[in-house]
């Protein structure tokens, strides 16, 4: 059985989540580039759905792509952060469209914003007509069983026919931290990503149908190692590994981190490359229920004379 990261690991994701919610936005080009990526993968898709799980919401960017593309759509926005759920609230309410109904309509569908872990979800089984999710997958412990064991999670609040939709990052990205950083002091430095195919075969085994899966890689230039790092700092994506480094790194590992760094520099730039996998799948009607039993189906043939 999966029992996920450990609480240490959890409480370190949402710490630094919590930290960033401010400022997030700032700092968070890339983000909101591959949530618009994202929501244009929606663009030859047939559905109309009657509510959506944003899972790992952050500060609501992404619902605010939904709701313009599903305006009378209820949209559940989940995360670990609270800080993250308040930023949300605030960007989605705040709104024309929200004030549009707090003024004039009691029926229009809202935004609700629900503090949870996208591998325990709070929801009830088969209320959801679409789960979509940018960029927070990549967060979940335990390698491919945890990301296996959160897609059933998914599975299990979507409705059958439901349609999920994510985008997560591959394991090429941050290759040049992991290359330059790799064998400094004994710890990892860059968090371990999941291979676009591994991700397929986990949607098909949680029960999804006809996934389809697309990579592209996206690179960011920097001035220098500290303002990469900054960067990363700035949207909470701090290693959050076993065996990860608790203090500050020592001068002698800086300067060698900063040296081998160097060799990736290209028209005075230092280069930060992303692998993003984009995915969806629909979810088939379950076979299962929760503890285990097989769900069987009877029909009812009527004879006619």
């Amino acid at each position: 059985m999966h029992e996920g990261m450990s609480s240490t690991i959890k409480r370190a994701i949402k710490r630094s989540f919590e930290q960033a919610a401010a400022h997030y936005d700032e700092a968070a080009f890339l983000q909101q580039e591959i949530a618009r990526r994202l929501d244009d993968h929606l663009d030859g898709v047939k559905i109309a759905p009657q509510r959506i799980l944003d899972a790992g919401c952050g500060t609501g960017f992404g619902a605010s792509l939904l709701r313009a593309r599903f305006p009378l759509t209820n949209i559940i926005g989940l995360d670990l952060a609270e800080a993250m759920l308040h930023q949300a609230a605030a960007r989605l309410r705040g709104g024309a469209w929200a004030q549009l109904r707090s003024r004039f309509f009691s029926n229009i569908p809202n935004y609700a914003p629900l503090c949870g872990d996208i591998e325990h979800l709070p929801l009830a089984r088969a209320s959801l007509d679409m789960a979509w999710s940018n960029l927070a997958l990549q967060w979940v412990g335990g390698g491919i069983v945890g990301l296996q064991a959160s897609f059933k999670e998914m599975h299990r609040v979507l409705k059958p026919g439901g349609l999920f939709i994510f985008a997560s990052f591959g394991p090429d990205t941050l290759r040049e931290l992991r290359e330059a950083s790799a064998g400094l002091d004994g710890y990892q430095h860059v968090n371990r990503f999941i291979d676009m195919h591994d991700v397929g075969d986990a949607l098909v085994h949680a029960g999804f149908s006809n996934p389809v899966m697309e990579m592209e890689q996206i690179t960011l230039t920097y001035a220098d190692l500290p303002a990469l790092l900054r960067d990363l700092k700035a949207i909470g994506a701090h290693t959050v590994l076993e065996g990860r480094r608790q203090g500050l790194m020592g001068k002698s590992a800086w300067r060698a981190l900063s040296r081998n760094y160097e060799k990736y520099r290209q028209d005075g730039r230092l280069p930060a490359t992303y692998e993003v996998v984009y995915g969806h799948a629909w979810a088939e009607p379950a076979r299962t229920i929760e503890d285990g039993r097989q769900i069987i189906e009877f029909r009812r043939n009527r004879l006619s004379r």
